[in-house]
């Protein structure tokens, strides 16, 4: 199952403090990060990475960035 963390409308850092929370809640497995600045995007996928993390996929979506994220 696909979690999600809707981190659209907050400001850096909240995005990626978020989306780490989740992450260490998780485990592994699949996890879809929507954003909505350029910002926001770059700084989730850093963060992720940085924990072992890939980023599979990024979905733009008008001005929304929906981010899928994995760890097997």
């Amino acid at each position: 199952m696909q979690e999600t963390v809707d981190a659209r409308g907050l400001s850096c850092p909240q995005p990626v403090l978020d989306t780490l929370a989740m992450i260490v809640k998780m485990g592994k497995g699949e996890l879809l990060v929507m954003v909505d600045t350029e910002a926001s995007k770059e700084n989730v996928s850093r963060a992720v990475q940085a924990k072992g993390w890939q980023v599979k996929k990024v979905d733009e979506r008008g001005d929304e960035y929906h981010l899928t994220i994995i760890k097997s």
